[in-house]
């Protein structure tokens, strides 16, 4: 998954950003429960999806600032 950066998110509507809090949640789901069932190829992965959320969420949380 290739990583987005924040300057690129702030681009991004904010229906936008929710969609991909969305789908981060869930793959961050996912790497869990495949680490936890030993099926996980890469451990790492659930760190990088990880930071990418924090990101998302930092940028939905500027905007708001922003906006309200």
């Amino acid at each position: 998954m290739p990583q987005v950066r924040a300057r690129q998110m702030r681009e991004k509507s904010v229906d936008e950003l929710r969609e991909q809090e969305k789908t981060l949640r869930e793959q961050i789901f996912k790497l869990r429960f495949q680490k936890a069932t030993g099926q996980a190829e890469n451990p790492q992965s659930i760190a990088l999806v990880r930071k990418e959320l924090a990101r998302v969420l930092t940028v939905l949380t500027e905007k708001q600032a922003a906006g309200g």
